[in-house]
């Protein structure tokens, strides 16, 4: 494993993080879990990403169980907050004091944990002063229960005006955690720019582009069963967007690609997303232990000019850049 600083902190993160999202606490059973988050210790992960929503804030008490007993200070926790959970009430949502105090002491709770070490906001709240979100994140910072703060999917604007009240607030905002794979490039025209100014890195999710650039989706055939694209509970509806003849058959040309660095398919994508000095770790998801240890091998791996280009090309056409669709 090698490691990377998140933006200018000092804060230092394994370059593949472990990812608990749609698996934990709902697609895969805890046991199953637990085995999972073995697998990415063992690989040597240290950087661990959650979410109060993820299940319902179950995904939360997951990772809290498999991670009991690890040595703290060698582990980095990250979790978010703005999606509704709990029952659903006005203040069960969003980006307010309220929410954001109560949600970070719940999530503490379910993590076993007296601090995070980065605090994410899940979205940006156009309803909210960005004031008083960013407040409430200095008063978690002062309180010791957050370490840094970080933001997920906001756009370049938002991002520049967060940092702004972050400099006088002396809040450590160091990361955003955006999508980002070979098919999904939004971020690289004003995100990332906004973000190397700013001295704030990416944690990007979805690298393997839900699985589709895995190549285990074929065109013109049905997903495979237990993939994905069959998940009624929300993974087949995150993944529908790829599942296009045009998207499929070109993902396929990949492969000798692939082949010729002595890469899989989800190596090379992951490896794909960390040639960008602006990441700073890739998040991968698992619902068996052999995924982690197969995709963590991407850790470390550079790839030169001329196999970046003949991505390029087979992808040209199909990749989504436009700005307008970060955050």
């Amino acid at each position: 494993m090698e490691f990377r600083r998140l933006g200018r902190s000092g804060l230092a993160i394994s370059e593949i993080s472990y990812g608990n999202w749609i698996t934990h606490g709902s697609q895969v059973e805890e046991e199953q879990a637990h085995a999972c988050v073995r697998a990415a210790l063992d690989a040597g992960i240290t950087t661990f990403d959650t979410a109060d929503v993820y299940a319902n804030t179950r995904a939360e008490a997951v990772l809290g169980r498999a991670l009991a007993g690890q040595r703290r200070e060698s582990l980095e926790i990250f979790t978010k907050v703005y999606w509704p959970t709990g029952p659903g009430g006005p203040n069960d949502r969003g980006l307010g004091r309220k929410h954001i105090i109560e949600s970070a002491n719940a999530s503490l709770k379910r993590l076993q944990t007296d601090y995070v070490d980065l605090y994410q906001a899940h979205r940006f709240d156009r309803t909210v002063p960005l004031e008083e979100t960013m407040l409430a994140f200095a008063d978690l910072v002062r309180a010791g229960k957050v370490l840094y703060v970080g933001v997920s999917e906001w756009n370049a604007e938002q991002i520049s005006r967060g940092a702004a009240l972050a400099r006088e607030l002396n809040v450590p905002l160091i990361s955003n955690q955006p999508q980002y794979s070979m098919l999904w490039r939004v971020i690289e025209s004003q995100v990332i720019p906004t973000c190397e100014r700013e001295g704030i890195s990416q944690i990007v999710w979805s690298p393997i582009a839900q699985g589709v650039l895995t190549g285990k989706y074929l065109p013109g055939q049905p997903p495979p069963a237990g993939s994905r694209a069959t998940d009624e509970s929300g993974g087949k509806d995150f993944v529908a967007r790829w599942l296009t003849d045009d998207v499929l058959e070109r993902v396929q040309l990949l492969k000798p690609i692939a082949e010729g660095v002595g890469l899989s398919m989800a190596q090379l994508a992951v490896a794909w997303v960390l040639q960008n000095p602006n990441v700073a770790s890739a998040i991968i998801g698992a619902s068996r232990p052999e995924q982690v240890t197969e995709n963590v091998k991407a850790a470390g791996v550079r790839l030169d000019a001329e196999v970046l280009a003949q991505i390029d090309k087979v992808l040209n056409g199909i990749v989504e850049y436009d700005p307008r669709k970060s955050g």
